[in-house]
């Protein structure tokens, strides 16, 4: 996943811009959600076939962790391109 710098300046941008980083943000949550997922998945086949382990569980969640902090990046930014593309295209 690529990481969105946190200082960009959303107004700057054109309203094609702002679409196509809104777009990019939208692929990231289905790759996280994809991610947690198959994560979760792990969690379960490892408990249910080999008990509690370091692989299938700290590691799995671990990963679901780091997942969440970025997600709730990944909203704040989604929600100030929201408001500039609002702000640029008012219907």
């Amino acid at each position: 996943m690529e990481k969105m710098p946190d200082n960009k300046d959303y107004s700057k941008l054109t309203l094609e811009e702002l679409i196509a980083e809104e777009k990019k943000i939208k692929k990231d949550e289905i790759t996280s959600g994809v991610i947690t997922g198959v994560a979760i998945g792990i969690i379960v086949y490892g408990l249910v076939k080999n008990g509690f382990g370091l692989i299938y569980t700290l590691i799995p969640l671990l990963l679901i962790f780091m997942n969440y902090r970025s997600s709730q990046n990944r909203k704040k930014i989604r929600k100030q391109i929201q408001s500039e593309i609002n702000a640029k295209n008012p219907k």
